[in-house]
């Protein structure tokens, strides 16, 4: 376990809901991975890189809701600015498993709370 954090540190983080809007190859990444575009709602656009190419094709991502932490500086990864941080939990396998709602009512750009 991570070293115990206070109710005020986690309110420090802007978890909200998006929808990926566009999927690319990000073939100057260390690791493979794809640069994605994100649809927040009325929190605009965002754009982030993510190494999740082990368990999810271009055409699997695209129109998916995914979680991310939006109030990150920007990242400059390769000749790429990451403006978010999409979450996801590794698996048995080390791989990136996508943390997304199950309820498709939920809009782009709600906080998670």
């Amino acid at each position: 376990m991570k070293t115990e954090i206070t109710f005020e540190d986690f309110a420090k983080l802007d978890i909200r809901v998006g929808t990926i809007i566009e999927v690319n190859d990000f073939p100057n990444a260390r690791k493979p991975a794809y640069q994605l575009t994100i649809d927040f709602g009325t929190l605009g656009i965002k754009k982030s890189s993510a190494q999740i190419t082990d368990l999810y094709t271009k055409n699997q991502l695209l129109h998916k809701q995914i979680t991310a932490i939006v109030n990150f500086p920007k990242k400059q990864i390769a000749n790429f600015f990451s403006e978010c941080l999409v979450l996801g939990i590794k698996n048995n396998n080390q791989e990136i498993v996508l943390l997304h709602p199950s309820n498709p009512s939920i809009k782009n750009g709600e906080q998670v709370s």
